[in-house]
């Protein structure tokens, strides 16, 4: 019998699966595909491109004050964002064996393509470089935690979370005392066989 829970879930998948089909029409809209994970664009589509691209120079000139004057502040965040990088694939590789989790592959959350846009200027790229290391660091991270928590403490919180992991929704009610014996063996089998190791 599939859950409410399951159903709910499953249609999210089929959306997601959506979304994947819509992105690879817009691939041919905009005229680039993907070879082993590396962006070709048509000849024309780049020239239409490096066309649009505004100059550094001009780009600067327009910039808002307030935007360059907060830029080190962004920048100096690549500073904690490396140190946690370090310290949640170390985690990860030292944790995960021992407790038979499967490991994250830091590839299917850290995408840095954005710099092959030939619209971009030096600057602009760097930023999307910067940003797409971080916010998938971030996924990557958001992923490692999961497991753990899949394999500690599978159980929801009282109150409300915004936007919770994707494992959430399988965790224990809160306040179910009499299932929690249960529902932790029965998570951490699910955490250990679901994922493929790297």
């Amino acid at each position: 019998m599939t859950s409410r829970i399951d159903q709910i879930l499953e249609r999210i998948d089929a959306l997601h699966a959506e979304l994947d089909e819509e992105i690879a029409k817009r691939r041919e809209a905009f005229r680039y595909r993907l070879e082993h994970n590396r962006v070709r664009f048509e000849i024309e589509a780049l020239r239409r491109q490096r066309a649009m691209r505004v100059r550094l120079r001009t780009f600067l000139a327009r910039a808002n004050p307030w935007h360059i004057l907060t830029a080190p502040v962004i920048y100096s965040l690549i500073i904690p964002f490396a140190l946690l990088d370090l310290f949640v694939t170390v985690y990860q590789a030292i944790c995960f064996r021992a407790y038979g989790i499967p490991r994250v592959r830091r590839g299917d959350h850290i995408r840095i393509d954005r710099h092959h846009l030939a619209y971009l200027n030096a600057l602009q790229k760097l930023n999307c470089v910067y940003c797409g290391y971080c916010n998938g660091l971030l996924s990557y991270v958001t992923e490692i935690a999961s497991r753990t928590e899949a394999f500690w403490c599978p159980i929801k919180h009282a109150a409300r979370v915004s936007q919770p992991h994707r494992r959430y929704a399988q965790f224990m009610d809160y306040g179910d005392a009499e299932r929690f014996q249960e529902g932790l063996a029965d998570s951490r089998r699910d955490v250990m066989r679901r994922n493929s190791p790297d």
